[in-house]
């Protein structure tokens, strides 16, 4: 796992020694993604710097150095990520290679057989820049799921590309300029959704795509793969076999994707939480080495958010060499100044705390580790996929207009009105931020389509135009949602959609700025397109039966774990963000979000945000979720743009 990043200057107004000056900075921004060691590739003749940082884990020799020239001369590669079936290709390639390193592979393959060509046989997570110095065309590449990020963008007569965007403050002539619709993304979601990003003029490289930018300064883009195809002609071509035949296929397929990423010559383990997906990538990787697979949990004191206890149980069962860490508040709270740093554009999901702690823990010992990230978005784990659902299902057999007459009613009380309503109700039946759960419910009940209410589902904050300055609708997140269009059914839709916006958007940077922080590479099993296409051809029943999300997954994990330890309430990584923020946090929250810094910043309007935030101060409502993206956003801003770029 790497970091990148360079610049193509049409102008070729830089000496070289400038260029190597300016990429070198740029690359040293991504330090922490590659902290072996560092390169740079110049020639100022073309413009073209590429600068590149190393965490070797395959041939850690010399042979693997980037940026990497091709055998042939005429390529110069720098690449982000891994190429599980690189000892394959190399059996299909003509020329000789000089090391063992997947980069290389890579590199002769793109040379041998060309991108578009090259791009549909890898098995693999990937982000690279490609020169041709014959053509001097510039392109860059994505893996197919967005595993691996890759920024890019133009201003004048210069083209920007990195990992991630704080290389492109190294750069003297970048300018940033926050995209007020990519902000209201935030507030609505906790993330920015691609393939915009956080400045105007710089995008997020679509999963699955690649762009080409030639000596004319045109850029035209392709994409090579689409889940949104994947899972159409999915359903076009259903599995028709019995449930074992269809287990027993999945188990190989899991298994091969699974023995692809335990290739490394640097040590490994995984992430187990104790769930089904941390649990059956465990249980698969022990199953196949000889040794006990090193296992890595976090707990936190309050009892509602730890589940050490579950993951032990699951580690001894398999046999594994168990890691766990009992972290305070305060340790977590260690944590929070650095998000701003390890996050180069804001990002709100709480979660993001304690993956960098498991991480961290993680790279005291191992150097890669395999997590179960995308289970529920590819084998429909949500419960938006099953209560959702069958919510749908009910309120679309009502007429629209009658629905929506529903809805503006049941928002006419005010949330303190449904909440003193809760306190009538006798306490073991009073239900939880009933004012909260009206407000969504009444949302979900005005909505007109599937597209609007999986939106009103997922989103966090519904009057983001009201709290954002110039604030607006993004159209990256309904391009996503349209996009979907093409596959039926309420759960697949709902599936791809979730593909499309928040995996790539929220899970999949949340492990990655956490763990390439510490210089952890994490791979991600449950993700590989083949697992992913086989699943858009599954029955429904293979993933949903008899009121149970992720049958498959289950069946397959009984192989491994009994049932008993692992059947129980989903949880997943949290904190209790809203006692922090009310207690230990409350100085630093006040802080972020006190009238003088709001305006200072210039990002939200004041008034209510002050509001919300005195609400919950006095536990009036919890509103801590909608208060962290307002407050990763300050916090960014004052870390990023006060004052090296004077904000806009």
């Amino acid at each position: 796992m790497c970091g990148l990043a360079g610049v193509l200057d049409f102008a070729k107004s830089r000496s070289s020694d400038d260029l190597s000056r300016i990429v070198e900075a740029m690359g040293d921004a991504v330090r922490h993604r590659g902290p072996d060691e560092g390169g740079q590739w110049v020639d100022a003749e073309a413009g073209i710097a590429i600068a590149h940082r190393r965490l070797s884990i395959q041939d850690l020799s010399e042979a693997g150095r980037q940026p990497m020239v091709s055998s042939s001369g005429r390529y110069v590669l720098a690449y982000n990520g891994e190429i599980y079936n690189s000892r394959d290709l190399r059996k299909e390639l003509k020329g000789s290679f000089r090391g063992l390193s997947d980069t290389e592979t890579l590199l002769e393959a793109l040379s041998e057989w060309g991108v578009s060509k090259t791009l549909p046989r890898l098995v693999g997570m990937f982000a690279f820049a490609l020169w041709d110095r014959e053509q001097r065309t510039l392109t860059l590449a994505r893996d197919r799921m967005g595993i691996k990020p890759l920024y890019w963008g133009r201003q004048g007569e210069r083209v920007f590309f990195a990992s991630e965007l704080k290389s492109l403050f190294a750069h003297p002539n970048f300018q940033a300029s926050v995209d007020r619709a990519a902000l209201s993304d935030l507030v609505s979601f906790n993330y920015v959704s691609g393939p915009q990003s956080i400045f105007a003029d710089v995008s997020q490289l679509e999963p699955g795509c690649f762009v080409r930018i030639d000596a004319d300064t045109n850029a035209l883009m392709t994409r090579y793969w689409d889940v949104c195809e994947a899972y159409a002609h999915g359903q076009e071509n259903r599995l028709k076999r019995s449930d074992a035949e269809i287990l027993e296929q999945f188990d190989d397929l899991l298994k091969e994707a699974v023995r692809g990423r335990m290739v490394s010559d640097v040590s490994i383990g995984t992430f187990l939480s104790g769930g089904v997906d941390s649990s059956i990538i465990t249980a698969v990787m022990q199953g196949m080495s000889s040794s006990p697979v090193k296992t890595f949990t976090i707990g936190f004191g309050e009892g509602e958010f730890n589940e050490a206890n579950h993951a032990r149980e699951i580690a001894k069962h398999l046999g594994t060499d168990h890691h766990e860490l009992q972290v305070s508040s305060s340790d977590a709270l260690d944590v929070i100044p650095k998000l701003s740093s390890m996050y180069c554009e804001p990002f709100a999901d709480s979660s993001q705390i304690p993956t960098h702690l498991v991480s961290e823990m993680a790279r005291r010992n191992v150097t890669v580790a395999l997590s179960g990230d995308g289970g529920d978005e590819v084998f429909a784990g949500y419960n938006r996929h099953l209560a959702g659902h069958e919510m749908w299902s009910r309120m679309s057999g009502v007429p629209v207009p009658l629905r929506q007459c529903l809805a503006k009613l049941l928002k006419f009380p005010s949330h303190m009105f449904y909440d003193r309503l809760a306190t009538l109700l006798p306490e073991r039946r009073r239900p939880s931020q009933m004012g909260d759960k009206m407000m969504k419910f009444a949302g979900l009940m005005g909505s007109v389509t599937l597209d609007d209410f999986y939106a009103q589902v997922v989103r966090s904050w519904n009057n983001e135009k009201g709290i954002v300055i110039n604030g607006h609708e993004s159209l990256s997140w309904m391009d996503n949602i349209s996009r979907a269009a093409v596959v039926s059914g309420p759960v697949e839709r709902m599936q791809v959609m979730d593909m499309l916006t928040y995996l790539s958007g929220d899970i999949l940077t949340k492990v990655d700025r956490a763990s390439m922080a510490v210089g952890l590479e994490a791979r991600v099993p449950l993700l590989d397109h083949r697992i992913v296409e086989f699943s858009a051809s599954l029955p429904m029943n293979m993933k949903i039966r008899d009121g149970q999300t992720k049958w498959l997954l289950r069946r397959v994990l009984d192989n491994y774990v009994p049932r008993e330890l692992i059947e129980r309430p989903k949880q997943g990584f949290a904190v209790p963000l809203g006692d922090w923020l009310r207690g230990p946090l409350r100085d630093w929250a006040e802080d972020l979000l006190s009238e003088k810094s709001l305006t200072d910043a210039g990002l939200f309007h004041a008034a209510p945000v002050r509001k919300k935030w005195l609400r919950h101060l006095k536990g009036q409502h919890h509103e801590h979720h909608d208060l962290w993206s307002i407050l990763m956003a300050q916090d960014w801003w004052r870390r990023w743009m006060s004052q090296s770029h004077g904000g806009e």
